[in-house]
C-alpha cells in the first residue's frame, strides 16, 4: 500500500516543480545558456560540397559568433516545428577559412566520418528543452543541425 502511494505521489510531485529560468526569444532557434543570459547560436545554410573521396558540409567563417567556457554546454531549444530528437551534435573542422563537416563514401574510411556527438534531451516546460552533450566537449567549432536538413546552428567552445 505505502509503495502503491509513492508511485502515485511521484508524477504528482514532478509535475508540481515549474521551470522559473530563461525563455528563448525565438522558437526553433538553439540558445547556449550562462546563468541567466541566453546566447542565440548561429544559423547558417551548410553547402554540400561534393568531393573525390566523400561530401563536406561547409559553412563560412573561421569561427562562430556564439562562444562559451563550458566543456558542457547547456543548449535550451523551444520547439515550434523541430523535434528537438532531430537535432545532432557535429565537431567541426577548421579548413581554408571555414568550418566544415565531412563524411566519407568509401565504406572503409567511414570510421574516420564526423561522428554524431551525443546529446541528453530533457523537456523542462511545454515546449522547451535542455540539450547537453553527455561527455566534455574539447575546445573547437561545434554545430547542431536537424536531421535531413542543411541548416546549423554553430557555437564555438573556448
Amino acid at each position: 500500500m505505502r509503495t502503491l502511494t509513492l508511485v502515485l505521489a511521484l508524477p504528482i510531485a514532478l509535475l508540481a516543480q515549474k521551470y522559473d529560468g530563461p525563455r528563448p526569444a525565438s522558437p526553433d532557434v538553439p540558445y547556449l545558456q550562462h546563468a541567466s543570459k541566453l546566447i542565440p547560436l548561429d544559423k547558417d545554410e551548410a553547402k554540400e560540397d561534393k568531393r573525390k573521396d566523400g561530401t563536406a558540409f561547409v559553412t563560412p567563417g573561421v569561427a562562430a559568433k556564439a562562444r562559451t567556457p563550458l566543456a558542457e554546454p547547456i543548449i535550451l531549444f523551444e520547439t515550434k516545428s523541430i523535434a528537438p530528437e532531430r537535432l545532432s551534435l557535429y565537431r567541426m573542422d577548421v579548413k581554408s577559412g571555414s568550418r566544415e563537416v565531412f563524411f566519407y563514401d568509401n565504406p572503409k574510411k567511414r570510421k574516420d566520418s564526423s561522428k554524431v556527438l551525443r546529446l541528453s534531451v530533457v523537456k523542462v516546460a511545454q515546449g522547451l528543452y535542455r540539450l547537453e552533450p553527455t561527455e566534455p566537449l574539447p575546445n573547437g567549432e561545434y554545430c547542431l543541425s536537424p536531421a535531413d536538413s542543411n541548416t546549423v546552428y554553430s557555437f564555438t567552445i573556448y
